[in-house]
């Protein structure tokens, strides 16, 4: 996590419009102290 902003800077030279969907997890903060987390992202 302490290198996002830089991370992000190069993604945007990759993209410039309709940005991808994307997310950034920093695992020894995830709430509950759970041990996976599960993302979905559905088009109908």
């Amino acid at each position: 996590m302490n290198d996002f902003a830089k991370v992000n800077a190069v993604y945007g030279t990759y993209f410039t419009a309709d940005f991808p969907a994307r997310e950034t997890v920093e695992v020894s903060r995830l709430p509950k102290d759970v041990n996976v987390e599960i993302s979905v992202i559905a088009l109908l």
